[in-house]
């Protein structure tokens, strides 16, 4: 499109030549030729700064406000100058990728734990049925095209900047996706990376304490979430009520929304109940406007009751119901990273990605009801570089559910991991019952827990789920939370859990 195109748009003044723009970026590094340049203010820079490499790239324009603008000038990049450029470069995005979030059933799914069960769960369940699907998210981008093939876009951010977001489902449009899930972080709302997408339904799971470092207060990020269910964002939500921020959002919504509940006594549209454990999984009933329903869970806990019915009645709201679904929902309940089953017997291995002290206290209450258990042996650490207010907090949880609990290094960042390893020590009471380690290095902890594990026991390595690094200092090592404790146990006798014959 022309340039004078999209200043019109932006209510911005149009170069005084003929420009036609091909793309939209904000690295510098990746601009190409015909690319708009986002030049935004940041905490410690201008991006203007880096104008000269974005020129020498191949951009033709740049997109910044009045500080930007003599840099981005100086260094040959005439300028659309607007008030907040982060907020024009997701319209400017959308714009010039020919809005394809318009063209796409989309679905939004937000909330402190479950965006990415629910996200996969919908995308298994879209492959079964045969609807060309994709998935953005924690794991990164994966899609399905209208021809049955694969695809995989490495992507840094759960929720990605706006214009590789709208290049992102630009591309699956050109390939024949009909169904886009998404995964929209509290931080992408804030900064404006999911604007100019209208989602057909947006979901909230729940909210617990997280990433207070960025928000600074639990009502600031209730606020930055509520966002999502106002028209700008969504058409239809679906909201979880088993905890009070989803019944007040529930109430404060601007769009229609439906309710569903886990827990007795909450009122809601949809309600599940008789929750009963089948094998790694559940299985139960729902009560709704149209009767009673049977639905099943591939994976255990109330949490993963929650998300297979927010999936179901997602998928509903893009006009997917039926026996077809429902039979492909019991089935696709798996999520890499996590509740996963690495070793199935005589001990249990299970690997999850709860990194907050709600969602570690979900995943211990959930294998603690798991037939059979006898000791809960918990490997736990926190991050380095992000909210420290719960790392006291998680010990406290680890400590009060585990009978052994091995607090350890998670993914230190640029602190210290003694620093944090102390820190989630620190919320342990002194009487605990539980028998606890500090054990320098994540291996080394894994192994310990293999070593003291017995017949019947469940080791639950918790915080890092489905990623294959860890980050030290500037320095991502590889490694693989499932490997090691597979690895760790293998010599214990232990059956994996995707074994037929106890060989592997």
């Amino acid at each position: 499109m022309s340039a004078a195109e999209l200043a019109a748009a932006l209510g911005a003044s149009a170069p005084d030549r003929d420009i036609t723009l091909y793309g939209v970026t904000l690295d510098s590094r990746s601009a190409r030729d015909g690319d708009l340049w986002c030049a935004l203010p940041g905490a410690n820079a201008h991006g203007a700064d880096f104008a000269a490499q974005a020129r020498e790239q191949g951009a033709v324009l740049a997109l910044t406000d009045e500080a930007g603008r003599s840099r981005c000038e100086a260094a040959g990049l005439p300028a659309l100058v607007v008030e907040d450029p982060r907020a024009a470069t997701a319209t400017a995005a959308a714009i010039v990728q020919g809005r394809p979030a318009e063209r796409l059933r989309t679905i939004g799914v937000t909330g402190t734990n479950g965006k990415t069960s629910v996200t996969t769960v919908l995308t298994r369940v879209l492959d079964q049925l045969s609807v060309p699907a994709g998935v953005i998210g924690t794991s990164g981008t994966a899609y399905r095209d209208g021809s049955g093939a694969d695809h995989r876009i490495g992507t840094v951010r759960t929720t990605p900047e706006a214009p590789e977001l709208h290049g992102i489902l630009a591309r699956m449009l050109e390939d024949d996706v009909q169904v886009a899930s998404m995964e929209v972080s509290s931080h992408a709302l804030v900064l404006h990376r999911a604007d100019e997408v209208v989602f057909d339904v947006a979901c909230f799971t729940n909210l617990s304490q997280d990433h207070l470092d960025f928000h600074g207060t639990m009502e600031a990020y209730y606020e930055a979430k509520r966002t999502l269910f106002t028209p700008e964002h969504a058409t239809h939500g679906v909201v979880c009520v088993d905890d009070e921020w989803g019944r007040r959002l529930a109430h404060e919504a601007s769009i229609p929304v439906m309710t569903y509940a886990t827990l007795p006594g909450v009122e809601a549209d949809h309600t599940a109940r008789d929750i009963r454990a089948e094998g790694f999984g559940s299985t139960f009933a729902v009560d709704g406007p149209d009767g009673p329903r049977s639905l099943h869970a591939a994976l255990p806990g109330r949490h993963y009751v929650a998300n297979t019915l927010a999936a179901e009645l997602l998928l509903a709201a893009i006009g997917l119901s039926g026996p077809e679904t429902t039979a492909a929902l019991g089935e696709a309940g798996t999520v890499p990273g996590r509740m996963e089953l690495v070793t199935a017997e005589p001990i249990r291995g299970v690997v999850d990605f709860s990194h907050t002290a709600a969602a570690l206290e979900q995943a211990l209450i959930t294998l603690r009801a798991v037939p059979g258990t006898r000791r809960l042996i918990a490997v736990m650490g926190a991050g380095g570089d992000r909210d420290r207010s719960k790392r006291p907090a998680m010990g406290e949880v680890a400590a009060r559910l585990a009978d052994v609990v091995i607090v350890t290094d998670d993914n230190p960042r640029s602190e210290d991991p003694a620093e944090i390893r102390r820190a989630v020590l620190g919320g342990m009471p002194e009487d605990t019952k539980a028998q606890v380690h500090e054990v320098d290095g994540r291996r080394a902890a894994i192994e310990l827990a293999a070593s003291l594990a017995d017949v019947s026991d469940t080791i639950l390595v918790a915080g890092k789920g489905a990623e294959t690094g860890q980050q030290i200092g500037d320095i991502v090592h590889p490694f693989d939370d499932r490997l090691r404790l597979r690895t760790a146990l293998s010599g214990t006798g232990t059956k994996c859990a995707d074994d037929t014959d106890g060989e592997r």
